[in-house]
């Protein structure tokens, strides 16, 4: 079964791109409904990057234990004739609780360029699950990710960032001082 978005956000591919390999800003998707803790001692690491394996502790409303899940990252690119796609994929499982009863968890979510805006990206999101509890569970699923593209939304234009004009704000701060 599967679970599918696809929407124009507002920020740059380049930005979209690094919230997807940002822990906080993944955290902040799901927030205030979802809550996602750490499992190891030394927390999230900065950024996920191809290869790890992260546990975490997810919590609903602060309060209500939602079970463990492994985030296991991966990425790839491919070009389309529109451009450049990258691809972020958690393939992890649901360790505990209810959704622990799937037998299949492959989150995959895709950052393009939108043609004639380069300040927008193409966001498309795919949750495939499978197991004898996906058809009971899609719904609750469908809904959090309704949410999910919702504040994807909100906060993308949190991600934009220049790091060129930073710079330039920098040394303009530093000239002030000297």
């Amino acid at each position: 079964m599967r679970v599918l978005l696809k929407f124009t956000i507002d920020c740059d591919p380049d930005a979209a791109w690094r919230a997807l390999h940002s822990p906080r800003a993944v955290s902040e998707l799901y927030g205030p409904m979802v809550d996602m803790e750490p499992m190891a001692p030394e927390g999230l690491p900065t950024t996920f990057s191809p290869g790890d394996d992260i546990p975490v502790q997810l919590t609903a409303l602060g309060a209500i234990p939602l079970g463990r899940q492994l985030i296991h990252a991966s990425e790839r690119v491919v070009d389309e004739p529109a451009g450049r796609v990258r691809i972020f994929r958690d393939s992890g499982i649901p360790l505990t609780g209810p959704l622990a009863a799937l037998d299949v968890w492959d989150h995959q979510m895709a950052v393009s360029p939108v043609p004639g805006r380069p300040d927008q990206a193409l966001w498309r999101d795919r949750l495939v699950i499978g197991g004898a509890a996906a058809p009971a569970l899609w719904p609750m699923l469908w809904t959090v990710w309704q949410w999910r593209g919702a504040r994807i939304r909100a906060l993308a234009p949190t991600w934009a960032h220049d790091p060129a004009s930073d710079r330039a704000s920098d040394a303009a701060s530093a000239d002030d001082e000297g």
